[in-house]
């Protein structure tokens, strides 16, 4: 195991040292909504370090809060951690397993005089916590006798109190200078039906005292969690310290991952869900990685981008744009090129009949072992509207009246008429083909411009969807009008054609679309009698550049 960052080498050094024989990690996420960019940061790392130490990760769900929790999210969360390439360390696991266990360390605490129930109400419980200056204020009820604590606690459990009635709190240091040490709370009543669980339990056990046991229970030796429970560590550690628990893990945090032009708060998410600004969790849009997939990022891409922004104690913004460099870059050692011409214009080749020329070419030029496709050639053919002009900028390279251009794996042609509407619209051009270039340059003459094109007749009807940034601003998360700075060109439809090679394109399958970028065929509901494609990511950088 390579030493390349601060959390592998504390693990290096517990394996040489002998600390510990095996390394046991654990991903543990909330199953409150869809996993998105920041979480493939902690499961390449979790997962990661486990596999390069030769141990093992489980994944453990942090059902604490059932209110908020779904099967959806659950089942999700199980597909996205194995789509990214990774494989828990036996079955899936919850913090629900360990109830009976809480409940039990709860009752010892209540015995040793280290947690009593306080019947203050939220809010004079946190005033009473959070003091500006000087001491928290200790409860009224923080001398009541072991006795009495633990025939509340029992009447919390049995449901005899209604909910905000009262809590159990740790009894720790209402002095102390860590607000996480005055007295944080373990319990609180929720008599709602639980989706592991049913309607066994009337309370559940808050994450900071749910986390730490759960982690000794499976002997976990490193606990690895982002910078923000830095200050959780103290009662995490006094927690397992005081009670006689089966191991006593190492947390160790990390800065998490912030990325610009995008919004990772889980309650922000939802809130695009919830009304509508994006069409579900998995909306190619979002920064889930379930929307990342149905883009047509790839589990490899994740990685290497996890890989690349290292893991560090300091907080820093990444660029979208390495995200996007990840992607452009394994996709263009391993996708197909194919034609598709997003916003057609009509070509009649005036030299040429009615048959078919069926032409061929390398499915990657690099890569012939994904072998040849055929395109077929035809009297009509459409190419992309912006590859003509009337009045060509300097510099212009594609087609005008009376030049030639290439069209890519096929002939040189020359444009001999314009043909126009009653609006003046162009509409369609005449043009000739050089039938002697095929594979070969013209005699005498120089043709600069290639562009691409699909046979009208043989080509087929695709529905093509152009993805880019949601958010126009670079920090969206800045305030709360972050629906303020969505961008109106984040999503736009269009009707191509695209070459015939594409016929049987499957889900997820990954193309170059030459001269447009990259695309997928999307997840849901490219079918066998309707092409939908998604777009990945321009073959270029070209974000904030204007034509």
């Amino acid at each position: 195991m390579e030493a390349k960052d601060f959390i592998r080498a504390q693990i290096v050094a517990d394996l040489d040292s002998a600390k510990h024989s095996k390394i046991i990690t654990r991903f543990p996420p909330e199953p409150n909504g869809y996993l998105h960019i920041g979480h493939a940061k902690s499961i390449c790392l979790n997962f990661g370090v486990a596999l390069e130490a030769q141990g093992e990760c489980n994944l453990r769900f942090d059902d604490t809060n059932p209110e908020k929790e779904e099967q959806e999210y659950i089942d999700a969360i199980k597909r996205d951690v194995t789509w990214l390439g990774f494989q828990w360390a036996g079955n899936v696991r919850f913090a629900s397993d360990y109830f009976d266990a809480l409940y039990d360390y709860a009752v010892q605490l209540i015995k040793m005089g280290k947690a009593y129930v306080d019947s203050q109400s939220a809010e004079e419980i946190s005033k009473g916590r959070s003091t500006l200056i000087g001491d928290g204020l200790n409860s009224p009820y923080r001398e009541r006798t072991i006795e009495e604590n633990l025939a509340l606690f029992e009447k919390m459990r049995l449901g005899e109190f209604n909910e905000g009635d009262c809590v159990l709190r740790a009894k720790i240091d209402m002095a102390s200078s860590n607000i996480n040490l005055r007295d944080p709370v373990l319990y609180r009543i929720k008599k709602v039906e639980h989706h592991q669980t049913g309607t066994k339990w009337l309370m559940y056990p808050m994450y900071d005292y749910t986390h730490p046991i759960s982690d000794a229970m499976e002997n976990i030796t490193h606990s690895l969690c982002t910078l923000e429970f830095e200050d959780h560590r103290p009662f995490y550690d006094w927690l397992l310290d005081t009670l006689a628990t089966p191991a006593h893990p190492q947390q160790i945090e990390f800065s998490r991952l912030n990325l610009n032009y995008t919004v990772t708060s889980k309650r922000k998410l939802k809130k695009l869900v919830d009304e509508g600004v994006v069409s579900g969790w998995d909306d190619p849009r979002m920064p889930t990685i379930a929307g990342l997939r149905r883009r047509g990022y790839t589990p490899e891409s994740l990685r290497d981008f996890c890989d690349r922004i290292g893991i560090s104690k300091n907080d820093g913004v990444v660029d979208f744009g390495l995200l996007e460099f990840c992607i452009r870059n394994h996709l263009e050692s391993s996708a197909p090129r194919a034609m598709a011409v997003l916003n057609p214009l009509k070509v009649v080749i005036t030299n040429v009949g009615d048959e078919v020329l069926t032409l061929n070419s390398a499915c990657h030029p690099n890569l012939p072992e994904l072998g040849t496709r055929d395109i077929p050639f035809t009297q009509e053919i459409v190419i992309d509207a912006a590859d003509f002009s009337e009045n060509p900028p300097k510099g212009f390279k594609r087609l005008v009246l009376g030049g030639e251009v290439r069209l890519r794996h096929s002939y040189v042609i020359r444009c001999d008429e314009v043909i126009k509407n009653e609006a003046g619209e162009v509409v369609e051009l005449r043009c000739s083909a050089d039938l002697n270039t095929l594979g070969k340059n013209p005699e005498g003459r120089k043709v600069k411009g290639v562009i691409q094109w699909v046979s009208a007749t043989q080509g087929i009807a695709a529905e093509i969807r152009l993805y880019d940034r949601l958010f126009s601003e670079v920090d969206p998360e800045a305030g709360e009008g972050f629906l303020d700075c969505i961008n109106p060109e984040a999503f736009k439809v269009v009707s191509a054609l695209v070459e015939p090679s594409l016929a049987m394109a499957k889900p997820e399958d990954r193309f170059q679309f030459e001269r447009e970028g990259y695309f997928v065929a999307d997840l849901k509901d490219c079918t066998d009698s309707k092409l939908v494609f998604n777009k990945t990511v321009a073959l270029r950088d070209s974000w904030g550049v204007k034509e």
